[in-house]
């Protein structure tokens, strides 16, 4: 079977675990998750592109909206992304004119990034978006799977938590005397 065969190009549907790859037969649950992450992303995108927004950007936003200022090293940790990504990601929403970056008044080796009035304006936009994505993905789900759903993928996030290295909370701003 080569890579251009039909059935290596077709995803997997979570509803047919038959379908996954042979290396995923012991991963049903991870298989499930992969493939409504990736769909999740996929309908993001698309609603994303209308905010002039690319997937991720709007998770950076709204670390920013919550966080208010913070050093561009702490944005980049505690959204557990690569440097490298992290920065391209700003110097395009600084380019729409969505963020602005400059030094820390308190480290002036270390770039502070906040959002701007014009990226403090999608969050509404934003909100839409992650309300449709809501209403879409649990269409079909009463309040109690609903809920019952939040909280078992709440465990599987903690479980997976450590492993990540993930950074929940706002970074604490450093002291500006």
């Amino acid at each position: 079977m080569s890579g251009t065969d039909p059935v290596c190009t077709e995803s997997v549907p979570s509803a047919c675990p038959e379908k996954a790859p042979s290396a995923a037969r012991f991963g049903p649950v991870s298989i499930a998750l992969a493939t409504v992450a990736r769909m999740h992303r996929i309908a993001a995108g698309r609603r994303l592109k209308e905010l002039g927004l690319y997937p991720g950007q709007e998770m950076m936003m709204m670390r920013l909206w919550d966080c208010g200022p913070v050093r561009q090293s702490e944005l980049i940790q505690s959204l557990g992304l690569d440097a490298s990504t992290v920065t391209k990601m700003l110097q395009r929403l600084e380019q729409c004119g969505h963020v602005r970056r400059g030094p820390d008044p308190a480290d002036r080796r270390a770039v502070l990034v906040e959002a701007t009035d014009e990226g403090r304006a999608l969050r509404s936009g934003v909100e839409g978006v992650w309300k449709d994505l809501e209403a879409l993905s649990l269409d079909g789900l009463g309040p109690a799977d609903r809920t019952e759903l939040a909280r078992l993928l709440g465990l599987v996030a903690d479980n997976l938590r450590e492993e990540a290295g993930e950074g929940a909370e706002c970074p604490t701003p450093p002291d500006r005397c």
